[in-house]
């Protein structure tokens, strides 16, 4: 074990940057075997006694889920005797040999924390921060949280909440359009049976996040739409669902979220998702009396924009501008003069659509 963490610290130490190394050079830094390598005793006893916060249903460990149906299971990441190994390890008190390797390991782990903001450029990082059985008759299924953290202190991290389905859905899309490079990319498969217990969900669950890992890793997997829009996409569904339906204080929670993960992942997750989030955060700040936080989500909206003269959220943002601005007292001769150049240009109509209204008839696929 320690043999194995001293190579890969060195290994990490003399890495490239995520956007220089080639994709070959990038699969190699996560081996199929990092799973087996990563998933021990130790690390799997950690999560079920607190890492991973883990609630279950009362039914039947062995009952199947909707997903389970869909295809003949697998195995897991973890090979065959793994489990028993851990088991052993969890029995059998370590010998000398064993505790200098752990303390080894725990020294190296801590250097790699405090070297990592100075020494190597950074991924993100995912956690899987809990896992919840939904029962949802005739259905069962484990909903896996995870918080999405960029590297340094100052980064707050973002949340997804995601079940073994929508995972394997990704996989899938990945290998229809990157079958080559997704070739050195493992995934944990199903099982007929023991799906709910804690062992098995701590351990799928550090397989789902060394999964996010070795994906980011790639720069044209981590560009791709695919990615983006499991990362995304479905947290903008269902702000845009609540701002609809006048639930704002909620809908605000999701779209500062979803802004969040945008700004973790640092690539575009759409063409204009960025531009709506910020729409959908300034109209929720207004319903919520809150018009100072809604002219900065505003303004930012603009600087984003630029000159682009006919994107179809420049007069609804400029006329918000206008709005919030008159009633903070704030200047805003030169945003009323922007749009009173495009009403005279014909670019937009008199007045302008509100965000709220584009919000609601906006089709996010």
């Amino acid at each position: 074990m320690a043999s194995r963490l001293l190579h890969r610290l060195r290994h990490a130490l003399a890495g490239d940057g995520p956007g220089e190394a080639a994709v070959g050079s990038e699969a190699e830094q996560f081996p199929e075997s990092s799973e087996l390598e990563d998933d021990d005793a130790e690390g799997l006893s950690s999560r079920l006694s607190g890492t991973l916060s883990f609630t279950s249903a009362e039914d039947d460990e062995d009952d199947e889920d909707e997903e389970e149906d869909e295809e003949e299971a697998g195995q897991d990441l973890l090979p065959p005797g793994d489990e028993a190994s851990a088991e052993d390890a969890e029995r059998s008190p370590p010998s000398d040999g064993q505790r200098s390797s752990q303390l080894l390991a725990r020294q190296l782990q801590d250097f790699w924390k405090k070297s990592r903001n100075t020494l190597v450029p950074q991924r993100l990082l995912f956690e899987v921060t809990s896992a919840n059985v939904v029962k949802d008759p005739p259905s069962k299924y484990v909903l896996y949280t995870l918080a999405v953290m960029g590297p340094g202190p100052d980064h707050q991290p973002a949340h997804i909440s995601r079940r073994y389905s929508d995972f394997e859905r990704l996989h899938r899309n990945l290998q229809r359009q990157f079958r080559g490079t997704m070739a050195a990319i493992s995934f944990p498969r199903k099982r007929l049976r023991r799906n709910f217990t804690a062992e098995t969900i701590a351990r799928r669950s550090r397989a789902f996040e060394q999964y996010l890992g070795h994906l980011h890793a790639v720069p044209e997997l981590r560009h791709a739409s695919d990615l983006q829009d499991f990362f995304v996409l479905p947290e903008l569904r269902r702000a845009q669902s609540l701002t609809c339906t006048g639930l704002y204080r909620e809908a605000l929670a999701l779209w500062a979220n979803a802004w969040q993960l945008q700004a973790q992942l640092g690539t575009p997750s759409g063409p204009d998702r960025p531009l709506l989030t910020l729409a959908g955060l300034a109209v929720c700040h207004q319903e919520l009396e809150d018009p100072a936080e809604a002219r900065a989500c505003c303004e930012r909206a603009l600087q984003l924009l630029g000159d682009k003269r006919l994107h179809p959220l420049l007069a609804p943002f400029l006329e918000a501008h206008v709005r919030l601005s008159w009633r903070l007292g704030l200047d805003k001769r030169q945003t009323e003069a922007r749009l009173q150049a495009l009403q005279e240009a014909g670019l937009t109509p008199t007045p302008p659509p509100s965000l709220k209204e584009l919000l609601i008839k906006e089709v996010l696929d």
